[in-house]
């Protein structure tokens, strides 16, 4: 469907269509006029506004082909199906040739995951198809995206292709062809591509981008950095490629200059919470540790939700030694989200540093309820539970973490160590046998954690026997 009406009339077709809504005087409309107005509102996602035209357009114009079709996108959008099918098969009978008629059926076994169908039926609309380079570009475009879902990227790619070989500024079709080449771990043929298409079109800022992550991906971090560059002369705002820049200037440790390309961003928009993040990174490796925390926090107020940038600034603290400040801002995030593991995590763990036993066990109990089934994570707990006194909790604790982590030395060590210290005899020989015949080389954990055990002479013997 076309719409092809000057600015101006549309915009004057709306206003006396939204005027006529609030008086009970109906004005006619030609049917182009209503396809704009119906276009309009979908586009926009108004919804009800689109509805109330469709049924008045038809009560004007019932025999308009054009109008019904939209009453069928209505139908999709509100998956009912089987209307749509039927009004489709009723306009069929009447134009069995038009592409459009073809197109909607189309939309609809796909909205029902009917995706080869949706495909077969696209590729009558194509061949139904006028010259119309515009029109048979959709079409590419739309198969393309039927194979997509289908997973079947080497056909996706074909028609996102075509699409180019049509629009060659096509960047949609430019960055699904991308999309396929990336599933397929393609680097070296989307690089290939990529060279291809800058012959033609040697000042897409688009183009440059990709080809530089792609040399990101395979590790040629000096020629991603001249894409980059290339992108940046053909758009100077290209706000992309400054932050890829900076990110390999990152990894080749030239700080100071990923600096200055993350605050262009920052310039040229609204500061993001990632360029902020990113210089508080380099400034915490050029040692700066002012300006880091100066970005750490800038970090937290532009995205409170960023995980990233709490965790920044708990580990800048945590790593001056600063252990309540630390505390301090990883409390803050857990306020925030108390579900972030990696936020009790450290919790935890500074807590520990603390020497906070009771709230560093709670810390590791949370992670451990949010899945984090780590083994540290289980032993660090169990330890702590040891020094706590809390035995049997322990014992449970590592019970648990022995369904996750079968046959592991350190749990069997520490269950040994705590059942002869509960007296259970005959559970700690079980235990400390199965761990000597599975690494005796951890048998220290008994001497750090459980040293009046190791005084028992048949502890001592076994120990003795698994080293020889």
């Amino acid at each position: 469907m076309e719409f092809g009406l000057p600015e101006d009339n549309n915009n004057i077709s709306l206003k006396k269509f939204e005027s006529m809504l609030k008086t009970n005087n109906v004005l006619f409309f030609d049917s182009n006029e209503f396809e704009n107005i119906i276009h309009h509102y979908l586009e926009t996602g108004k919804i009800a506004l689109a509805k109330k035209a469709i049924k008045l357009g038809l009560d004007q114009h019932p025999s308009s082909i054009n109008l019904k079709l939209f009453l069928t996108e209505i139908y999709v959008l509100e998956n009912k199906f089987d209307d749509a099918n039927k009004t489709l098969e009723a306009l069929h009978l009447l134009e069995p040739n038009n592409e459009e008629i073809y197109i909607q059926k189309a939309n609809v076994l796909s909205k029902q995951d009917e995706h080869e169908k949706a495909v077969n039926t696209l590729l009558i609309a194509l061949d139904l198809s006028k010259d119309d380079d515009e029109g048979i570009g959709d079409l590419y475009a739309l198969i393309g995206m039927e194979y997509l879902f289908l997973d079947q990227f080497e056909n996706a790619k074909i028609y996102f292709k075509k699409c180019l070989d049509i629009d060659l500024e096509d960047y949609s079709a430019l960055y699904n062809v991308i999309y396929c080449y990336d599933f397929l771990e393609e680097n070296d043929e989307a690089i290939t591509f990529l060279n291809a298409y800058l012959d033609q079109n040697p000042y897409c800022e688009v183009a440059w981008h990709q080809l530089g992550r792609q040399y990101v991906t395979i590790n040629e971090n000096d020629k991603a950095l001249s894409a980059f560059e290339f992108a940046i002369i053909s758009d100077d705002s290209f706000v992309g490629a400054y932050l890829e820049k900076g990110k390999v200037l990152e990894k080749k440790k030239q700080f100071t200059e990923a600096i200055e390309n993350y605050k262009i961003t920052l310039a040229l928009e609204e500061p993001t919470s990632f360029a902020l993040l990113r210089i508080g990174y380099c400034y915490d490796k050029l040692k700066q540790y002012d300006l880091a925390v100066q970005y750490y926090y800038k970090t937290v107020h532009e995205d409170p939700l960023l995980d990233k940038g709490w965790i920044a600034i708990t580990k800048f603290y945590n790593k001056q030694k600063n252990y309540q400040k630390a505390l301090f801002y990883i409390n803050k995030a857990i306020n925030i989200d108390s579900e972030n593991v990696v936020y009790w995590k450290l919790y935890a763990q500074i807590n520990q540093r603390l020497n906070f036993l009771e709230e560093a066990e709670r810390g590791f109990k949370k992670a451990l309820e949010l899945g984090n089934y780590e083994l540290q994570t289980w032993l660090s707990r169990s330890d702590i539970l040891i020094t706590l006194g809390e035995y049997e909790a322990s014992i449970l604790n590592l019970i648990q973490a022995s369904e996750f982590h079968p046959e592991t030395a350190e749990i069997e060590f520490r269950l040994a160590g705590l059942n002869f210290t509960l007296n259970e005899h005959n559970k700690g020989h079980y235990h400390l046998k199965n761990a000597v015949l599975l690494n005796h080389e951890f048998e220290y954990i008994i001497e750090e954690l459980f040293p009046k055990v190791l005084q028992k002479p048949t502890v001592r013997q076994i120990l003795l026997e698994a080293k020889k």
